[in-house]
């Protein structure tokens, strides 16, 4: 990550993504509550908050490998027609992906893209009791998803 306080969105292929909704073009006429509040703060910028602490925390015990790894956060992962399978570049939860892996490569017009894991919010926060839980839970997965492509075996990151 180049700036370890902003994410970028899967689909869009690492453009920031926008805070606040600008309905009907108009724009936030004044803020609907103090910056300060919690509830200023919208559910993504919460999740975003959540990964950029959980990737801190993974940059303690694999700091060479974190360097080498994008992270980007989209709303709901795309699923094919059929079943997804389970495999070691996903993180699966009852069949819905929660994290995808994907290598570096090259995009569309040629450039050479850096491996990227995916972080899906909506499934992490449907299984998330309150946001302490949501946090635990999106550094449990983000762990698993990166002992399952470094190649490590599974035990508490405090190892």
């Amino acid at each position: 990550m180049s700036d370890p306080h902003t994410l970028s969105t899967a689909r869009d292929g690492g453009a920031p993504r926008r805070r606040r909704r600008d309905r009907h073009g108009r724009g936030l006429r004044w803020p609907l509550l103090p910056a300060d509040l919690p509830g200023a703060r919208s559910r993504a910028e919460q999740f975003d908050d959540a990964v950029i602490d959980a990737t801190a925390d993974l940059e303690e015990r694999w700091p060479r490998e974190m360097k080498e790894i994008d992270f980007a956060v989209d709303d709901v992962p795309p699923l094919p027609a059929g079943e997804v399978l389970p495999s070691s570049d996903v993180v699966l939860d009852g069949g819905v992906p929660l994290t995808r892996f994907v290598p570096p490569g090259v995009d569309g017009r040629g450039r050479a893209t850096r491996a990227r894991i995916v972080i899906y919010r909506r499934p992490l926060e449907v299984r998330a009791e309150d946001a302490g839980d949501l946090g635990d839970l999106v550094a449990e997965v983000l762990t698993e998803q990166l002992e399952a492509v470094l190649g490590e075996s599974s035990g508490s990151p405090d190892d």
